[in-house]
């Protein structure tokens, strides 16, 4: 059984919730987000409280909750406060421009790279080395740094690359004579 399902969401003030059928709309401050849930999950709406459950009691169906849970619940947070992801280029000559919509590397190749942001996904730089990526979207949130940091991934021997800002490199000797 699945733990993180039995655990009820808290709807803070200024958030709305609608539910038809399997989809899940919430709205926010943020922005407005959905998602279609699994057969197996039924969901309960108790004032300011979801809870939910599974419509049969059985591994799939707990497993299914669970997962519905945490997707419902990670709508709640970005709606209401927001996702954050901070990236860190390391390298001489490393530097990000944010401009609109496009985000602008300068990654050590022989040409800029210009990463279009999709909607909902906004990008600042405080420091020409830093990213801070910003979204109601996790899911969307984690894949558009994922996309950043695909283009130089940080090589073990310098930790040049882009990095997450929590993110540790494991060093590896350099090679000996």
């Amino acid at each position: 059984m699945s733990r993180v399902a039995k655990s009820p969401i808290t709807i803070p003030a200024g958030v709305a919730i609608e539910l038809s059928g399997q989809i899940v709309q919430i709205k926010g401050d943020k922005g407005t987000l959905s998602a279609v849930l699994n057969d197996r999950v039924g969901i309960e709406i108790d004032g300011q409280i979801i809870n939910v459950k599974p419509r049969i009691e059985d591994m799939a169906g707990w497993m299914q909750a669970g997962t519905a849970r945490a997707v419902i619940n990670n709508m709640v947070t970005g709606v209401s406060k927001g996702f954050e992801r901070r990236l860190l280029l390391v390298g001489v000559g490393y530097k990000a421009q944010a401009k609109g919509k496009v985000l602008n590397l300068a990654l050590g190749y022989s040409h800029p790279i210009d990463h279009e942001l999709p909607e909902g996904v906004t990008a600042e730089t405080p420091t020409p080395t830093e990213i801070i990526l910003k979204s109601a979207n996790k899911q969307l949130l984690g894949q558009v740094a994922a996309n950043v940091r695909g283009y130089r991934p940080p090589e073990p021997y310098k930790g040049k690359g882009v990095k997450y800002a929590d993110e540790t490199v494991l060093r590896k000797e350099a090679k000996k004579k």
